[in-house]
């Protein structure tokens, strides 16, 4: 069992920057593909950003894309969220998922994710 841990989360005002870190617990050899959710209160957990396993390709949700960048370090076997121009829409809990044995291919879609962390919050104030 992979644990995930997310951390970088806190309170902002509108226009500032975070950088949140996902970074799995164990040193499994391989690496995964790695996505990012977020979700307010009384509305359903969103997709926010994705990256394959060999960090070629990156995908991204319409309403961050420009403002957020997803990478990884593998050597660190963490991924990254950088946020900036962040608004206060961007408030909610952001979680990290691992797709250990999900296709390659609908990386927006959080049935295809094996391993959540807890989340962190994400507040932006007006």
């Amino acid at each position: 069992q992979v644990q995930v841990v997310e951390s970088g989360g806190g309170l902002v005002q509108a226009g500032d920057s975070l950088r949140l870190s996902c970074a799995a617990s164990e040193d499994t050899g391989t690496r995964y593909a790695m996505g990012w959710f977020r979700q307010a209160p009384g509305t359903e957990r969103e997709f926010v950003a994705a990256i394959t396993w060999d960090g070629r390709r990156t995908y991204y949700a319409d309403s961050i894309r420009g403002r957020f960048t997803i990478s990884r370090e593998d050597d660190k076997n963490t991924v990254y969220l950088q946020m900036n121009s962040l608004k206060p829409v961007d408030t909610a809990v952001y979680f990290c998922a691992i797709r250990a044995f999900g296709p390659d291919a609908d990386y927006d879609r959080a049935v295809g994710y094996d391993y959540w962390g807890q989340g962190t919050q994400v507040t932006v104030s007006s």
